[in-house]
């Protein structure tokens, strides 16, 4: 029985089929096992050696693999049902195998060995980008390239062997060789290896030492995996704070999130950012820093429950001046495209505990009920205007709304008579 490769598409005509996956548990005490009966032809329908999905499986699991290719035997150590081996191979399809711009399956690797980086080239959309080295899987691939990226690798030792022949001196004899090859020195992507054999400018001496430093430094930031959420949620918040201090917060929208995915806590980044850039005065703010936020919260519920999160604890450090805009301030998150109208239905439906206490959890609520009745009247205005904008939010770039609003209204009003001016003021903009 074939199921869809992406099994989050339900769609029975989707053309993208692999073999479910069969497991077989042989052994019994210490040499239990686990083999892939089919794991040949499910790889074959992913487009991945079969060794891929076998050592992801061992990753996972914390588990030793064996390959027989010969025999076409793929073993993970351990005994493990085929429905939560099933399940574990939407994780490797999802990192490595589906398009993150097309979600399609029609992907190939590329492997740089002297740079250590995997590439990935999409044939459905064109789509060309780098993958994400953090998985422990990586290692294994950068150790054991996809056979359609082998060539290129043999090439690229071929070249480098042909350079130094040349440089060493090459008999009359090897000259042929030399002539025969010259189209293939052409080719600009070994431009770098002759840098290496050729160049000894104080420029390229510097390129060099740099390439080491970066390398080196990505062998240590990988290390920051090992450590538990709680460690990696404080390095992130070090990294921001950082920034903030030394001035270059403005501008540093791009480095942060890529310092959150790559600790693996992207979601968690909105509440740390507002712990750290918002104060009592929010409403400014979220002008200032609504790219930093839609870089975590474009298209990421989880993220937006994150910097509801942070809110309700900004409201309790500056209570007595934030807490009458509760209704003002969240509209103008909701203008600035930084939550969406569900997710602040979904928080008003719930009284949580979870970053303030309940008391003061219900007195926000309460607050925003003006806001959030105007939102629930406004559903279904906007209901067409939001399903234009799903349409739109494959792209790989945040995209921003330029259609932000302003509340004019910022006077307190009296506790009997807030909720009605509120909704007023809402209600005519």
């Amino acid at each position: 029985m074939s199921v869809n490769v992406n099994r989050s598409v339900s769609d029975q005509f989707y053309r993208y089929k692999m073999p479910r996956l069969i497991a077989k548990v042989e052994g019994k005490g210490n040499g239990i096992k686990t083999v892939i009966v089919n794991m040949v032809d499910v790889a074959k329908a992913l487009n991945r050696p079969p060794t891929y999905p076998t050592k992801f499986f061992g990753c996972e699991l914390g588990a030793q693999t064996q390959f027989d290719a010969k025999n076409d035997r793929y073993i993970v150590n351990g005994s493990h049902e085929a429905n939560k081996l099933q399940d574990m191979l939407d994780g490797f399809i999802r990192k490595f195998v589906l398009c993150p711009e097309c979600d399609n399956p029609e992907t190939d690797l590329h492997i740089n060995p002297k740079k250590q980086t995997i590439g990935n080239s999409c044939k459905a959309c064109g789509y060309r980008g780098m993958l994400d080295t953090r998985h422990k899987l990586c290692t294994f691939i950068l150790k054991n390239p996809p056979e359609n990226d082998s060539g290129s690798v043999k090439k690229e030792k071929e070249k480098k062997n042909r350079k130094k022949d040349k440089e060493n001196g090459s008999n009359s004899g090897e000259t042929g060789n030399n002539d025969i090859d010259a189209p293939e020195a052409v080719d600009g992507n070994d431009d770098d290896d002759e840098d290496w054999a050729e160049e000894t400018t104080e420029e390229a001496q510097r390129r060099r030492m740099e390439e080491i430093s970066e390398h080196a430094k990505g062998l240590t930031l990988s290390e920051d995996l090992e450590k538990t959420l709680e460690e990696r949620v404080n390095i992130f918040y070090n990294f921001v704070k950082q920034k903030k201090e030394e001035g270059g917060i403005d501008s540093s929208d791009k480095e942060i999130l890529a310092e959150a995915e790559r600790l693996e806590v992207r979601a968690m980044g909105p509440l740390i950012l507002s712990e750290l850039l918002f104060d009592e005065n929010i409403r400014e703010q979220i002008k200032k820093y609504k790219r930093h936020f839609l870089r975590f919260c474009h298209n990421d519920k989880k993220a937006q429950k994150y910097l509801l999160g942070g809110f309700e604890c900004l409201v309790k450090l500056h209570q007595s001046q934030l807490l009458p805009r509760v209704p003002i301030i969240l509209k103008d998150l909701y203008d600035a495209d930084m939550l969406e109208e569900d997710v602040i239905l979904a928080w008003a439906e719930k009284v949580s505990k979870k970053y303030v206490s309940k008391e003061l959890a219900k007195e926000i609520h309460a607050k925003a009920e003006p806001f959030v009745k105007w939102l629930k009247e406004a559903e279904e205005e906007s209901e067409g205007s939001e399903e234009e904008e799903e349409e739109e939010e494959d792209n790989v770039e945040v995209v921003y709304s330029s259609s932000a609003r302003e509340l004019k209204m910022e006077k307190t009003k009296p506790e009997n008579s807030e909720k009605e001016e509120e909704d007023i003021d809402i209600d005519a903009i």
